[in-house]
């Protein structure tokens, strides 16, 4: 069993954690139920995420069971106010320090890298935000992966890559056949195609029409 805690606040962006809770409750579903995922927050009330919606937290920071992987959604929460909310910083660097896996999905490697585990790791981020990470010192951004592992430590570019990422942690976990039907389940085909291994940098074209995560 595989207990995975997906961290929210508010302005979180919404498919840097909705796109990883499909991957991990689709893959839990295909292994009979085996595995939970749950949301974890500061506080019980409804989280305001980036777009608007509104989320319910399953657990507060003291009230959830042990985390096997813990992982951290971008958005200007993770880059500005919970850097310096030091409740949150603090409960991640301990729940960090126990979980097998720690994720960071798009600027969510900000929050890893302000509360500790992302210092002197290889990390991916949003394109956009690769400069203001890598002037935070103490850490080396990947430009050009979609996503980065580096030990337990598994961070994607923007937004849609954390599916991407995700994919292939429950790969990792369970098999590639396993990961594949999640995939198909997903009916997920991403565009330029998820090559895993061989990530696909993108193009000046690419970078300058691309979406900015709010």
């Amino acid at each position: 069993m595989t207990t995975y805690g997906i961290l929210l606040f508010d302005s979180a962006q919404e498919l840097d954690f909705t796109g990883p809770w499909e991957v991990f409750t689709t893959s839990s579903g295909l292994r009979g139920g085996a595995d939970d995922v749950l949301l974890v927050a500061e506080r019980s009330a409804p989280v305001r995420c980036s777009q608007g919606m509104r989320v319910l937290p399953d657990h507060g920071l003291d009230d959830h069971p042990p985390l096997d992987v813990v992982l951290v959604p971008g958005g200007r929460g993770a880059r500005e106010a919970e850097t310096r909310n030091e409740r949150i910083t603090g409960w991640l660097t301990d729940t960090a320090a126990r979980a097998a896996w720690v994720l960071g999905v798009c600027t969510g490697t900000f929050l890893l890298h302000a509360a500790g585990p992302a210092r002197s790791r290889r990390v991916a981020t949003h394109w956009q935000y690769e400069d203001a990470l890598e002037e935070r010192g103490d850490v080396t951004v990947v430009r050009d992966a979609r996503y980065v592992v580096d030990g337990n430590l598994l961070t994607s570019q923007g937004v849609s890559a954390g599916i991407d990422s995700t994919l292939w942690l429950v790969g990792h976990l369970h098999g590639r056949e396993h990961a594949r039907a999640v995939r198909r389940a997903l009916q997920y085909d991403s565009a330029p195609p998820c090559l895993a291994d061989e990530p696909v940098p993108l193009s000046p074209a690419d970078r300058e029409t691309e979406y900015r995560p709010t």
